[in-house]
């Protein structure tokens, strides 16, 4: 099978095009904005690709005719989207406009990635069927690529996602596990919140998800996301707890506290049976995805 990735510089894209070239024999079209960033050139051929370049997207689909394209291009952070709305508009729907039409032009399977912010938070966790209702304009974007898929004539899939954590190479974003673990180190004193619950996903195991709907060519909407439904008080405990460190500076607090240009969600995660039951899926615990991150950091 021939697949394409978007946005292979992210960390999503990085799992990815590590999972694909070591563990498949699919041929592999890694494509991100500008250079790529991956520490390994082989096993798949990289193409530069500005998603929201319609022409660009039409030349780069239209060369590689993919069976499959893997969408995990976006404006993922949920401030900057809530400002930036125009840029936020132009990556997260116009973009897969583009998508849905060079899929439908060359007859491939198109892999979108989703958010559990495109729920309220009122009463997760979610099934698949449960309905949309945005609280902020990240997740009104990504809403809105969902209804152009829906609506398009293309095969097509949907992975919804949670809270992804994960380390990848030359990327300085931090994740919760790592913000605890030198906070804590470095005798900080932290405040986490627990009045928001998430599914926290690890990165390894949404490139998984994503890998089985490909191979399966899974139609409709799946759940990808982690199983355990934790506040990010309790994923601070559990890392504090991996690691040995002491919790005397790290205290309780609630979302009111913090400034916040967008509105979050308070009780999202998802639930994994369709995903479970139809793709074989399997994620690690929580506990298990520290110690996968904590082998990576040597």
């Amino acid at each position: 099978m021939k697949i394409l990735i978007t946005g292979s510089n992210g960390l999503l894209g990085q799992k990815l095009v590590k999972l694909i070239t070591e563990q498949s024999n699919h041929e592999l079209i890694a494509t991100a904005r500008g250079k790529n960033r991956l520490p390994n050139e082989s096993g798949y051929v990289f193409e530069s690709l500005d998603i929201s370049n319609e022409q660009q997207v039409m030349d780069v689909v239209g060369k590689y005719k993919p069976d499959v394209i893997i969408n995990t291009a976006a404006m993922t952070n949920v401030d900057q989207c809530e400002t930036e709305r125009d840029d936020c508009w132009e990556l997260n729907v116009t973009a897969v406009e583009h998508l849905i039409k060079a899929s439908e032009k060359h007859n491939a399977f198109l892999l979108q990635l989703s958010t559990d912010f495109i729920f309220d938070g009122n009463d997760g966790p979610y099934t698949e069927e449960a309905k949309a209702n945005p609280v902020s304009y990240y997740g009104e974007s990504k809403l809105a690529a969902e209804k152009l898929i829906l609506e398009s004539k293309i095969d097509w899939a949907i992975a919804r996602t949670v809270l992804v954590y994960g380390i990848a190479h030359d990327m300085s974003r931090s994740n919760i596990i790592l913000w605890v673990k030198k906070s804590l180190e470095d005798g900080k004193d932290i405040q986490v919140v627990d009045d928001q619950w998430r599914t926290p996903t690890l990165a390894e195991d949404l490139a998984k998800g994503c890998l089985l709907i490909t191979e399966k060519k899974a139609k409709g909407i799946y759940n990808i996301s982690g199983d355990d439904f934790l506040t990010p008080y309790e994923m601070a405990v559990k890392t504090a707890e991996f690691f040995n460190l002491p919790q005397n500076t790290m205290t309780k607090s609630d979302s009111t506290k913090f400034q916040q240009t967008a509105k979050r969600p308070p009780k999202t995660g998802f639930i994994l049976e369709k995903a479970k039951k139809d793709l074989g899926y399997k994620p690690h615990t929580f506990e298990q995805g520290i110690k996968v991150l904590a082998d990576q950091m040597g």
